[in-house]
């Protein structure tokens, strides 16, 4: 009866520490090792529908990053396989933590860390629970005495750093003290420290028991240490730290204040209170608060107040030398100002500049097109620039469209995108360019396309009355619309200036691009060749070309649903994947921060390209 009521009592001490709705809010484990970025735990009864806001000396923080450990985040559960877990402790420590690996969310990936002499890793980071099930189950006790408990701590941080999820949980639980290990506690402390990993040490509390030294990580880390005075406790503790990681943030900012400077930390969660924490910074750099090491290029003393005060004479001496130089040069531009309304100097300097820069350029995109201007895509880009009607070479283009994708990559890193993210904003970038001019490109095709019909009848009208086919295509010149007014335009330009007709046509016809033009020039050179009558020709060809255009149009009516099937196809993932990520933020953690995650999604991709390539060609058409 006495050992059911201390296990009852143990319960209610979990789920007690397990739900912080009297404690309100909590800050803890303040971590300057990291400085001028200072690390901290907030614990709210808020949990994770209202952030915590924070404040140093009354003044909001900069940089302020925070992580729900509710939410996606990265687990290893290192367990005490030594000899003294063998029997009863060693099975109920593996089906407790089956338990918490069975209630995780589905976006924490758990490893499983065994200890007992050495440290073993049992399986890998993974949101898959199978990986983590089977470790558990084969969980057995070492073969030689020893627990290494300060080196599983070690290995566990070493894994939880090369995670690319923000939270990181490392639960230990052992039935002893360090006896084997090769690190130190200040050693296992600092590896967790800097792989910022909070620690929630699970003592199992028999006779001689000493929690001190797990207290000092789950306090130097901003974790929380449990007991229990029997085995039988430990899936409610599990089930307890399960619940105060949902009211748990790891938060950080980057500090304003200088070595050896006061802190008051104050972090405030709407509708749940605030707590606070004081704390000296170091005073100078390799204390064992925790600063960073200093720069060898400054002595020591530069960073004392008597340092403080040189460096800042000297900035205040470069200040006023360079007001000097300003005010100098101010008065010298002056001077030419005032010379230049009657020497003309300042215009001529300025056109001169205008010129070199000019020059330059030209010569840069002269070079690019000598060295790049024989190749296939080239002029590829040149002819769909002609057919756009786009005022721009290729080199221009081109340079156009790497500055665009440069500049979106820039603006993508400098907002802390991950690379995978950044190269794609910067592949899509420079795709916009080509976009518009494709579609410039296809706008003004289809405008020829509707007026070519008429332009044909209005030839073979001119041909009846008597004139020309030269005369004609002036009358199309004189009363057609652009775009066919400008390409014939540019025809009658070059016949005056002593090209023959039939090349002049047939190169419009190469830089249109239009198939149906090209048909009705194909007619019209074979008929000037053979004779015969040219208006009844242009009749006939006119009355095709019309009824072709109706007969894609009647296909392409036909084929809508099946070129709507494909855009519902491509854009329903897309816009699954936005509206979880608005929904449940860490939801496609796994999928977006992990290798397997990036290699399912680029298997998607190429599946949807696949996809909409099939499509493609079922609903396409060519008469």
């Amino acid at each position: 009866m006495s050992r059911r009521l201390a296990q009852l009592a143990v319960v209610a001490v979990a789920l007690a520490a397990a739900a912080p709705a009297s404690a309100k809010v909590e800050l803890s484990g303040v971590d300057t090792s990291a400085f001028p970025t200072i690390r901290a735990t907030v614990v709210s009864s808020a949990g994770s529908s209202a952030a915590p806001t924070l404040t140093e000396n009354g003044v909001p923080v900069v940089g302020l990053t925070e992580e729900n450990l509710g939410r996606a985040k990265a687990v290893v559960l290192a367990v005490d396989d030594s000899r003294s877990m063998r029997g009863k402790p060693l099975a109920d420590a593996a089906t407790a933590a089956s338990g918490f690996v069975a209630a995780k969310p589905a976006a924490d990936a758990i490893a499983v860390v065994a200890f007992g002499p050495r440290p073993t890793l049992l399986s890998s980071l993974s949101t898959a629970t199978i990986d983590a099930d089977a470790a558990l189950r084969d969980l057995s006790v070492a073969s030689r005495d020893g627990t290494a408990l300060y080196d599983a701590i070690v290995t566990s941080a070493e894994q939880l750093r090369a995670s690319s999820l923000a939270g990181r949980v490392l639960i230990v639980l052992t039935d002893g003290h360090d006896v084997s290990s090769r690190a130190t506690l200040a050693q296992a402390t600092a590896a967790a420290r800097s792989a910022d990993v909070a620690i929630y040490p699970i003592g199992i509390e028999g006779r001689g028991f000493d929690p001190g030294a797990l207290q000092a990580l789950a306090t130097a880390t901003g974790g929380r240490y449990y007991g229990a005075s029997s085995t039988d406790a430990l899936s409610s503790i599990y089930s307890s730290i399960s619940q105060r990681l949902g009211y748990t943030w790891r938060v950080s900012f980057v500090t304003s204040a200088r070595p050896g400077d006061r802190l008051r930390i104050e972090a405030s969660v709407a509708r749940a209170g605030s707590a606070t924490s004081s704390l000296r910074l170091p005073a100078q750099a390799g204390d064992v608060t925790g600063a960073q090491t200093a720069s060898n290029l400054l002595p020591a003393s530069a960073y004392g107040s008597g340092g403080r005060f040189a460096i800042g004479a000297i900035a205040g001496v470069l200040v006023f030398l360079a007001a000097l130089v300003l005010l100098a040069a101010r008065k010298s531009s002056w001077v030419r100002k005032r010379l230049a309304a009657h020497t003309g100097g300042a215009r001529r300097v300025r056109r001169r500049r205008r010129d070199e820069r000019s020059a330059v350029l030209a010569g840069i995109l002269r070079a690019t097109e000598r060295a790049f201007g024989n190749l296939r895509q080239w002029k590829a880009v040149q002819t769909m620039l002609d057919r756009g009607e786009t005022p721009l070479r290729a080199a221009e283009f081109l340079y156009i469209v790497g500055g665009v994708g440069l500049a979106a990559g820039l603006l993508s890193a400098a907002a802390g995108l991950p690379a995978v993210v950044t190269l794609a904003v910067m592949v899509v970038s420079a795709l916009i360019p080509f976009l518009v001019v494709w579609q410039r490109m296809r706008r003004r095709l289809s405008a020829f396309e509707a007026q070519l019909p008429d332009l044909l009848i209005t030839i073979a009208a001119s041909l009846k009355a008597g004139h020309s086919f030269k005369q004609g295509v002036q009358a199309v010149v004189d009363e057609g619309q652009p775009p066919a007014s400008e390409e014939f335009k540019r025809v009658m330009t070059e016949t005056g200036l002593g090209r023959q007709m039939d090349d002049a046509l047939t190169e419009m016809s190469e830089r249109l691009g239009s198939k149906n033009f090209e048909f009705a020039i194909t007619a019209v050179t074979i008929q000037r060749q053979v004779g015969g009558s040219l208006a009844g020709l242009f009749d006939m060809v006119a009355d095709t070309v019309r009824q072709r255009q109706q007969f894609a149009r009647k296909i392409r009516s036909l084929t809508a649903m099946g070129r709507m099937s494909a855009y519902t196809l491509i854009g329903l993932p897309i816009f699954l994947a936005l509206a979880i990520s608005v929904i449940n933020a860490g939801y496609l953690s796994p999928l977006l921060h992990s290798s397997a995650g990036h290699m399912l999604i680029g298997i998607g991709v190429v599946m949807m390209m696949i996809g909409s390539a099939i499509i493609k060609k079922i609903v396409s058409f060519k008469g």
